[in-house]
């Protein structure tokens, strides 16, 4: 352990002291300040309070405004209405030739060419990240591009190490069409299309469209690059109408198709026979027919499109033991949420009367028989639960055999 000298204390001692004075007397002003800053503030507050106890309240508002207040005092009205939430705005619609624009993705085979220089000339197969290899750059990413837009890119990439090359991009093989069919068909769910498919294909996947189907604006869905989204409206049925080729929208990968339904009000222009007996509706509907001679409700399928003399060759009722002037057709409407009946009268039917031979849809059910017609009568008018879905309109007429 090192020794100090003696002499070497002596000489800084005196310097030792006038610091530690000086640190205690900084310490002691500092505390004393506080405190007669703090007494002051007190002193100011009590009197503040005092005045205002002993001002009258017609006054007291003056005081209290001349308070200090550290924040500031912001207007609340309670009966004041909340504002409602911003509503997220729909996909902005895109001119059809910028809609058409096919855009790469995993899968999708292009050939590379670059002018003068072979060895930089490649085919590639996009991954499924995205990504390509090419010569000299690496990975790169081209999935959500268009054609010509990975070509800019390529040869932006490439002119680091070339000068100005002339690069040339073609697809040379598409990836399917992986799509989601949603709204008013047949069967809803998610299909794989062959490349380049159109529209009309996706409706026919699907089963077609139901008869509450509005065709006049199909609507197709599709994500871009960077993450948003676009869709474009299509008209199938002003062209069905005016016999006119349908347009000729292909459908991409990811993308989704939305049929719109039949609005309250808007059938007037609307003919939804000329769209079943299309391709575009279903192909096939059901009838159920509920006779008096087996007491159970039997199926007929029929092609769509088919009208009140199509089901009544399908059924082909003995005319001696069946009233065919008198014939219930009984069908559900959506919009009015319950069974309606309208009776039809078969001879006249027979005869001619093209107001007796009304066009049929999808689960119409014919009852047959003048004992099921009353009992169906008393059945419909003594209900009490009201039927909000077809499935609860099939099973009223189960139980009404039993």
């Amino acid at each position: 352990m090192p020794k100090y000298r003696p002499y070497q204390l002596h000489r800084f001692s005196p310097l030792s002291f006038v610091s530690l004075y000086a640190k205690n007397s900084t310490i002691y002003g500092t505390v004393l300040l506080w405190t007669a800053l703090a007494v002051s503030a007190n002193a100011t507050v009590s009197q503040s309070f005092a005045d205002v106890a002993a001002t009258p309240l017609s006054q007291s508002s003056d005081i209290w405004a001349q308070l200090p207040s550290a924040i500031p005092s912001v207007p609340f009205d309670p009966v004041a209405p909340l504002q409602p939430p911003v509503e997220s705005s729909p996909p902005p619609s895109v001119p059809p030739t910028e809609f058409n624009r096919y855009r790469l993705g995993s899968g999708d085979s292009i050939a590379v060419s670059v002018q003068n220089f072979p060895n930089l000339s490649f085919q590639a197969t996009i991954n499924t990240d995205g990504n390509i290899l090419v010569p000299l750059v690496g990975t790169l990413r081209v999935a959500g591009l268009t054609v010509e837009q990975a070509q800019d890119l390529i040869r932006a990439r490439l002119n680091r190490y070339v000068i100005e090359p002339e690069v040339a991009v073609v697809l040379q093989a598409q990836r399917p069409a992986n799509i989601t069919v949603i709204g008013e068909v047949v069967r809803p769910g998610y299909y794989a299309l062959n490349p380049n498919s159109q529209l009309i294909a996706a409706l026919q996947v699907a089963g077609g469209s139901s008869n509450v189907a509005d065709l006049r604006s199909v609507v197709v869905r599709r994500s871009i690059n960077n993450n948003s989204t676009i869709e474009q409206k299509v008209d199938l049925f002003t062209p069905l109408q005016n016999g006119q080729a349908l347009p000729d929208l292909r459908l991409q990968d990811g993308d989704v198709v939305l049929v719109q339904r039949l609005d309250v009000g808007s059938e007037q222009n609307y003919d939804r026979q000329l769209v079943s007996r299309s391709g575009l509706a279903q192909q096939q509907i059901t009838i159920r027919v509920l006779s008096y001679a087996n007491q159970r409700i039997g199926t007929i399928a029929l092609p769509n499109g088919s009208s009140f003399l199509d089901a009544l060759a399908a059924i082909a009722p003995n005319p001696d033991a069946t009233n065919l002037g008198k014939i219930a057709l009984v069908r559900f409407d959506p919009e009015r949420g319950k069974a309606v009946t309208q009776m039809l009268d078969g001879k006249r039917a027979l005869m001619g009367d093209l107001a007796q031979n009304v066009p049929l849809q999808n689960n119409d059910v014919f009852v047959v028989g003048r004992t099921l017609i009353a009992k169906l009568e008393y059945a419909l008018s003594t209900i009490t639960r009201p039927i909000n879905s077809t499935l609860q309109f099939l099973f009223f007429f189960d139980r009404l055999t039993r």
